[in-house]
């Protein structure tokens, strides 16, 4: 009798190993990478049609051009990841091209494909707030692990809606990531003003943030994809030397 009772429990535990191993998989490790990097986009109603494709258009030629690949090859690991968003209003925030790892022109150039077909969907007015904190949730739900993290911000007016900007972007830095701005120019070349100040100084107090923050003005002496093209060599030089300090401190 106990011999069959022992007989029953090994057979027991053996079935339910067997259903434990059949639903197990094993987990996959987050690819990594030198540089995570959420382009957010102004797509908000100040932005008409044809500046929406100036934008996707600047972000698409600066990806693909030799400053930035040259500058994306002499990381660490060799590779970014880049995700690209278009914001408006505080309900408003629209993935545009998804997480997309970029390592050799062949990837540059998909990613510019799609940015460049993809539908607007942006609608409202100004919420970078928002924008940043869903650009960070982005960051925090991917399957990358990035040396660095960066929400690159484009905008042509202050923040208007959704929760307070100086919050959003402390609470940013605080989960280590680095917010930066372009500031985009009115046509003319005029830089609009908030309270009587320039919109570069609202970004500079209110919206940048992190070791390194910066901002690139986008104004009559300064094309769009030039300007883009100059930032993001930036962002990757400055997120692959932190990186290097990094890697060479754990060695």
């Amino acid at each position: 009798m106990r011999r069959t009772a022992m007989i029953a429990r090994a057979l027991t535990i053996a079935a339910l190993l067997a259903t434990a191993l059949a639903f197990w998989t094993p987990g996959v490790a987050a690819e990594e990478v030198d540089l995570e990097l959420v382009l957010a986009a102004d797509g908000s109603g100040s932005i008409d049609a044809d500046e929406l494709a100036l934008q996707r258009k600047g972000y698409a030629d600066a990806l693909t051009s030799p400053e930035v690949q040259r500058a994306i090859r002499s990381g660490v690991i060799g590779k970014i990841a880049v995700a690209y968003i278009e914001w408006g209003g505080p309900a408003s925030q629209h993935v545009i091209v998804d997480w997309q790892v970029i390592g050799d022109p062949a990837a540059a150039a998909d990613f510019a494909a799609k940015l460049i077909a993809r539908p607007r969907a942006a609608f409202g007015y100004n919420s970078i707030s928002n924008a940043i904190d869903f650009s960070v949730r982005m960051i925090e739900t991917n399957a990358i692990d990035g040396r660095q993290k960066v929400v690159d911000v484009s905008a042509d007016g202050p923040n208007i809606g959704g929760r307070d900007i100086q919050a959003a972007r402390d609470d940013a830095v605080a989960k280590g990531v680095t917010i930066n701005g372009l500031v985009i120019a009115r046509p003319g070349g005029q830089i609009r003003r908030v309270a009587g100040e320039p919109l570069t100084e609202h970004f500079r107090r209110d919206v940048i943030g992190g070791p390194g923050a910066f901002i690139v003005t986008v104004d009559e002496t300064t094309s769009f994809p030039e300007a883009v093209r100059r930032k993001l060599v930036m962002e990757i030089a400055d997120g692959l030397e932190r990186g290097r300090t990094r890697f060479a401190t754990a060695d």
